[in-house]
């Protein structure tokens, strides 16, 4: 008999196709048949099914790709936050409609596999969420990438509540499988640490060598990150740690079983879990040794495995721009110097020549204490030549510093990449910005910001290295996937082309004066209402009013992003009413929901998590308030709820304190759904407010200049606490211990850090958040206004596509032009 080998991709796009494979894939991969499979079974084996149509794109991507050496983007980054694949697969194949079908016709429903699906938790927000925004852009646009990062084996943890108090529990996303992913132990990296450095004469030339204490091993799982219906498939690869002597026989054999395998426990740990615990030494080590163990074998898998065999490296920069993703992927700058001139016996200034052309830096913070800085002792325990490297890096930098302002030692010393106070350590951001060929922020003001006061001296020293790429999110998942009422409407409207030219939403501005098509528009938000409904009561027990207003503010708990200004809000509401000071027939009926992760060690953040479950609590049991006033939390907020709740918002929370947020995405989510912002001048809300109009945007609060003054002359909160009526009651209420059963003591750490110390100037910004909110009731009561509203921020919120950013990117910084694919 003559085998088929046409590819599956061109062979099976019919129904009858579909269900051929998928039933082998079963029957085969599974190893069941349909009578007896278990949900699981047949969500593995769908998935399965559909990597196969994407495989054939995928390999003649790597094939294209290898033939032509177009420069490439490799995209470096500790946090990869993809949500669930199967969906984005079968976007970006066209199989939807397919794949229905043919389950139907065995009797499966597609929607309860997708719901057997377990999100891959490898991120802890915005910055992994962008990442893979990033990465789905650059396939959508036939631009060559590699995105490198951790495969860990427990990724953010699993958040749950225990009477209102988060407590963590593993995130094992690999307990059931996942097909999504292609091991190739094959392909391991040996990864070293520790030990010391050594000199030795290489005829004539003195060279220092690495001489390391341990080694582990980089195994590589790669996935496939595929354009929207173009054919091409990149490649995301993931790095698990494993020991290179993972068990010793003969130790077994003697009977110390653990010892045995310790080797394997220790190697293991490396990839274990996303962002240990780093409160203690051990705890920061691991952290290090995460940082280094993927961008080492992410550096050696390109040169040694990717670049054809011979290649000359001082063509690097023609081929290949690493971005790094924030600063934990910043050792790889000494870990190219240590490979390029201890392994391939280059000169320095000709290394360091080429590492300065195939770096750029993303800076994704304005807040001193997230750039990451490293003690030397720790650095030069275990990673001893790489500690060597960065000093010499900065002497010669220095040298160049004194020389442009010879008579400022201060300044010599503000941008020494070695701190010297409190202890010896490195600053991985100036590290960044020195060696880096262009540093941007993410979005106009944190860009400006970022020049300004976060790396002044280096602005006024590289302008011309500084620059702006104001993030964006994929309308794919984000609008095409997450809300098909809304997707749906668009594409009657407008035509498809949106999908991949968001910009063409601005069609839809003149439907915003029709009545039916507001209409419409309407109807899809309460559909979504009613869809986010079903999910809480399904996922959480939860029961949420459809007919209320839905207020929502999600984001990863921090003082910064001001959840605590939020909750003052609706104790004050409460407050009035339950004082009789406020007609509660004249509240407007809303729901607050919540959604937030506390880091595990944060316990101011942790305390105001309590506090908003507690307060939540005694609101919804209150018959005073009933219909009027009610919070929802869910615990563990993840891309997957994201793209339930964003879609039936109504009013979206950006309240950060002006100058304190780089950029945000949520906001842009909620924006491109459908939702009206009420935010302060922050971050990317800068440029929301000025794409979708004042008339259209709840702004209040401070200016960033307006922050600095107040903050410069002396910031006393209890003056506000004092002058504010409304106010007081508030936080007087909370510290009664009406939240707590009457104990005082469970929140007053809450209480006393707004009225002591109050960082990010909740007390200051209060009444101005209330006076916004007065106008979003107002705004609220007239609904066809509202909804014309609501349209316009989707017509004008097309700049916030990712697309758009990595056109940014591409013209600013990669200079990676897309490959074309009929090439």
């Amino acid at each position: 008999m003559t085998q088929n080998t046409e590819p599956i991709a061109t062979r099976e796009r019919t129904v009858d196709g579909f269900t051929r494979e998928f039933l082998r894939e079963l029957n085969f991969g599974q190893g069941v048949d349909l009578s007896r499979a278990s949900v699981n079974d047949q969500y593995l084996a769908l998935a399965r099914t559909v990597r196969h149509y994407l495989m054939v794109r995928w390999l003649e991507t790597l094939r294209r790709q290898q033939e032509l050496q177009a420069k490439s983007v490799a995209y470096l980054s500790a946090e990869f936050l993809l949500g669930r694949q199967l969906d984005n697969a079968l976007l970006a194949s066209g199989l939807q409609d397919v794949v229905e079908e043919g389950l139907g016709n065995l009797g499966i429903d597609l929607a309860t596999l997708r719901d057997a699906e377990v999100e891959p938790g490898l991120g802890n927000g915005g910055l992994g969420r962008l990442a893979a925004c990033f990465v789905d852009s650059l396939a959508t646009m036939n631009v060559p990438c590699i995105g490198y990062g951790i495969r860990y084996e427990y990724g953010i943890f699993r958040q749950t509540f225990v009477d209102g108090w988060q407590v963590e529990k593993p995130d094992n996303w690999l307990a059931l499988g996942s097909p999504w992913e292609f091991p190739h132990p094959e392909a391991a990296v040996t990864v070293n640490f520790g030990g010391h450095t050594e000199t030795y004469d290489d005829e004539g030339t003195e060279r220092t060598r690495w001489v390391p204490g341990w080694s582990v091993l980089g195994v590589p799982y790669n996935y496939m990150v595929p354009g929207y219906e173009n054919g091409r498939v990149n490649t995301l690869r993931l790095w698990s740690a494993q020991a290179t002597r993972a068990f010793d026989l003969e130790i077994f054999n003697a009977g110390d079983y653990a010892e045995a395998v310790r080797a394997q426990t220790f190697a293991e740990n490396i990839s274990k879990v996303l962002y240990p615990e780093d409160s203690t030494p051990q705890g920061k080590e691991l952290r290090l040794q995460q940082q280094y163990f993927f961008v080492a074998c992410s550096l050696r898998n390109f040169l040694d495995q990717v670049l054809p065999e011979g290649f000359d490296l001082h063509n690097l920069p023609k081929r290949i721009i690493f971005q790094l993703n924030d600063t934990h992927p910043v050792i790889a700058i000494p870990e190219l110097m240590r490979i390029l001139v201890d392994e391939r016996g280059w000169a320095w200034d000709d290394a360091w020549a080429t590492v300065q052309q195939v770096f750029a830096y993303t800076c994704h913070t304005l807040l001193p204490e997230a750039l990451e800085v490293w003690s030397a002792e720790l650095m030069g325990r275990l990673l001893p030549r790489h500690l060597e490297i960065i000093y010499r890096i900065n002497e010669e930098f220095l040298e160049g510093v004194r020389e442009r302002y010879p008579d400022d030692e201060l300044r010599v010393r503000r941008m020494s990449i070695i701190a010297e106070h409190p202890e010896r350590s490195v600053r991985m951001a100036y590290l960044a910005t020195v060696a880096g060929t262009k540093v941007n922020g993410v979005a106009a003001l944190h860009s400006q910001l970022l020049r300004d006061k976060v790396l002044s001296d280096f602005s006024d020293y590289f302008p011309e290295k500084f620059t702006n790429v104001t993030n964006g999110i994929t309308p794919r998942r984000f609008v095409r996937l997450a809300n098909p009422g809304l997707s749906g409407l668009i594409t009657g409207a407008i035509g498809d082309g949106w999908v991949t030219d968001l910009e063409r939403l601005k069609e839809l501005e003149p439907l915003a004066d029709d009545a039916e098509f507001r209409r419409l528009f309407r109807e899809v938000k309460t559909n979504n209402k009613h869809r986010l409904v079903g999910v809480l009561r399904e996922r959480d027990g939860i029961e949420l009013d459809p007919d209320t207003m839905l207020d929502v503010m999600v984001k990863r708990l921090h003082e910064y992003k001001r959840q605590t200004l939020k909750l003052l809000h609706v104790v004050s509401l409460y407050e009035q009413i339950t004082s009789g000071t406020l007609d509660v027939e004249k509240v407007t009926p809303r729901t607050f929901a919540f959604g937030a992760k506390a880091a595990p060690g944060y316990r101011m953040a942790k305390q105001i998590i309590g506090l908003i479950n507690a307060v939540g609590r005694t609101i919804n049991e209150d018959p005073a308030v009933k219909g009027r006033l009610s919070i929802v939390f869910p615990a563990n907020y993840n891309v997957t709820l994201a793209e339930t709740l964003i879609p039936a918002a109504d009013l979206s929370e950006q309240i950060s304190l002006a100058g304190k947020e780089a950029s945000g995405t949520g906001n842009m989510k909620f924006a491109l759904n459908g939702a009206l912002t009420i935010g302060t001048d922050d971050g990317a809300n800068v440029e929301i407010r000025e794409l979708v109009g004042d008339e259209n945007f709840f702004l209040f609060g401070l200016t960033e200049p307006e922050v600095a003054e107040i903050v410069d002359a002396g910031y006393h909160p209890t003056s506000y606490y004092e002058s504010n009526r409304t106010l007081r009651h508030a936080l007087d209420l909370i510290a009664s211990g009406k939240f707590s059963g009457g104990d005082r003591r469970v929140f007053e750490p809450v209480v006393a850090n707004l009225l002591q110390e109050d960082r990010f100037l909740v007390l200051a910004d209060f009444q101005s958040y209330l006076d916004a909110q007065e106008r979003v009731d107002a705004a609220y009561a007239d609904t066809d206004a509202w909804t014309r509203s609501a349209v316009l921020n989707v017509a004008r919120s097309g700049f916030f596509s990712s697309d758009r950013s990595m056109r940014d990117y591409i013209d600013r910084i990669w200079h990676t032009p897309p490959v074309d694919p009929n090439a």
